[in-house]
């Protein structure tokens, strides 16, 4: 198949990806109540001659295009965030307080733009479409999908990430850590209480609690090799009614992040170590309780050069970049840690100033569609052992 004839086929779906694109967006559903989008989904994909399974829990569902021995397959989340949204679009969200605003409209948009080329296409091999419920939810439901066997028969997988940095011609690739993993803690910190103006009786567990909150984070990047990127962050502080009493309780949480797998295996233990020496100079109780969630996004090096051979053949060399690695997590790990794959970065940026992913004012350009769908078709070809005609 010709470059040309493939850009004829994507230009036939691009309207209908960019009306799946604006109805998800302006009825978002939170994860794991994705009940009306997968209906949705299911019925757009049935209209198309295509024959979804849907999950029986209702939320999240998945379709097959082509057949043959070989199998690949392209992941597409469906969930929205907890965000009012702020944009001003005439197909703004109509569900108060919720929001597409990291782009899973448009990733799903693209994955039914995708779908429907590949199936007016002569495809030697099959794709998977996976319309994955609750990425936003920790732990997501990446595992879920893992754990009911989605991923039998496929060899290899991949998905879109849209970035805002990047313009909407531009597709970024990165061999190797593209996101971090994302880890949550909570530390409880506990002592007799008593009054602040004796806090030689009693153990001062604001005092350790603070202690921690700046130690911790430091003493881990002394122990750690710089060259892992490492984020350990609180983002809660609770104990207290009163400014004259210590408390007996306070409690800290947050969240650790790190781009190497190794450092990620050993962080529950090295936290919990780290917390209990810093506090014993105290007196303080402290208990640490570590759940490990999501694992790093590490890029099969095959699959990337194979991105950027296909993308660069359809679209041209300067419609790929080189793209840094994020220390946002994403639960599309669960699928690498079965299989080969990569998380390509979708530009939706115009090249003007932009709303960052979860803000409120969030929007893409939706000249990203065309970009995704075409550039999403020559990679899957490509991993099927497509060979494109000069």
């Amino acid at each position: 198949m010709l470059p040309n004839d493939l850009r004829s086929v994507v230009d036939d779906v691009v309207p209908l990806a960019t009306e799946v694109r604006r109805h998800l967006h302006r009825l978002p559903e939170i994860g794991r109540q994705e009940f009306a989008t997968t209906e949705y989904l299911a019925s757009t994909l049935g209209r198309a001659g295509l024959q979804p399974k849907l999950r029986t829990p209702g939320t999240g569902l998945s379709v097959d295009v082509g057949s043959g021995s070989r199998r690949v397959a392209f992941r597409a989340d469906i969930d929205a965030l907890p965000v009012h949204e702020k944009t001003g679009l005439s197909f703004a969200s109509e569900h108060a307080g919720l929001m597409h605003a990291c782009g899973h409209d448009a990733h799903t948009g693209i994955a039914i733009g995708i779908a429907l080329a590949l199936s007016r296409l002569d495809v030697e091999g099959s794709v998977r479409f996976l319309f994955q419920h609750a990425e936003e939810q920790f732990p997501g439901g990446a595992q879920e999908l893992v754990d009911e066997g989605i991923l039998e028969g496929v060899e290899r997988i991949i998905a879109f990430h849209v970035d805002p940095s990047l313009r909407s011609d531009k597709v970024g690739l990165r061999a190797g850590p593209v996101t971090a993993s994302s880890d949550q803690f909570s530390i409880d910190v506990e002592g007799p209480g008593g009054h602040t103006a004796r806090p030689h009786l009693t153990v001062d567990t604001t005092y350790a609690a603070g202690l921690i909150v700046t130690h911790l984070p430091a003493l881990l990047n002394r122990l750690t090799d710089p060259r892992a990127p490492l984020a350990l962050v609180f983002g809660s502080i609770q104990g207290g009614a009163a400014a004259n009493v210590i408390p007996p309780h306070v409690e800290l949480r947050g969240t650790a992040r790190t781009l190497g797998a190794d450092l990620w295996d050993r962080l529950p233990k090295l936290v919990e170590e780290l917390v209990h020496e810093i506090a014993a100079p105290t007196g303080a109780t402290v208990t640490v309780h570590y759940e490990k969630g999501i694992a790093p996004v590490v890029n099969d090096e095959q699959t990337v050069a194979e991105a950027r051979f296909a993308i660069g053949r359809l679209l041209g060399p300067a419609a790929t970049a080189a793209t840094p690695p994020s220390m946002g997590a994403e639960d599309f790990s669960a699928y690498l840690q079965e299989i080969p794959g990569a998380m390509l970065r979708l530009g939706v940026g115009n090249g003007l100033d932009h709303a960052d992913l979860h803000s409120s004012r969030f929007d893409i350009d939706e000249r990203a569609l065309e970009t995704g769908i075409l550039a999403g078709v020559a990679t899957l070809l490509t991993m099927l052992g497509h060979d494109w005609d000069d």
